[in-house]
């Protein structure tokens, strides 16, 4: 069965190294996704993303495939329980592009399995953290991310 695919674009008014940062750096990621991504960001490194809480769990890990600082990141994306599994891991890229005043960020989340969690997940979830992650760097407030 082919895989299916999700991209998503938004854009927001900030620089490259803005959305750069508040896409890598633990101390932004917190605020708008409730989680740590955690790596070195070099091509061949692992990537954990981890809860901001005490107990620091992993809820998604990957390897990074790409780094080209602040334009281009793709990493690979999978759940814990299958770390070892690396035909269920999804690949996800990030292109951050100026324009004028602002900058595109496009998501690119492929290589999914067609109605799996994942899939699911990711088709609600990307929308609302990058929105949060929009209004934390025009206003300086994230949203409430995972609001009901």
């Amino acid at each position: 069965m082919p895989k299916s695919r999700f991209v998503y674009e938004i854009y927001i008014a900030s620089t490259p190294e803005m959305v750069w940062k508040a896409l890598l750096d633990g101390e932004f990621t917190q605020q708008y996704w409730q989680r740590d991504n955690v790596s070195d960001w070099k091509p061949g490194s692992p990537w954990e993303h981890r809860d901001s809480t005490a107990d620091r769990v992993v809820r998604l890990l990957g390897e990074v495939v790409e780094a080209s600082p602040p334009h281009r990141l793709v990493l690979t994306w999978a759940e814990p329980s299958d770390r070892e599994r690396r035909e269920r891991h999804s690949r996800v890229t990030f292109e951050l592009e100026s324009l004028a005043n602002m900058v595109r960020l496009r998501i690119t989340h492929e290589d999914l399995e067609p109605g799996s969690n994942m899939e699911r997940n990711i088709s609600q979830g990307w929308p609302r953290v990058l929105s949060s992650l929009k209004s934390l760097l025009e206003t300086g407030r994230a949203l409430n991310t995972w609001a009901r």
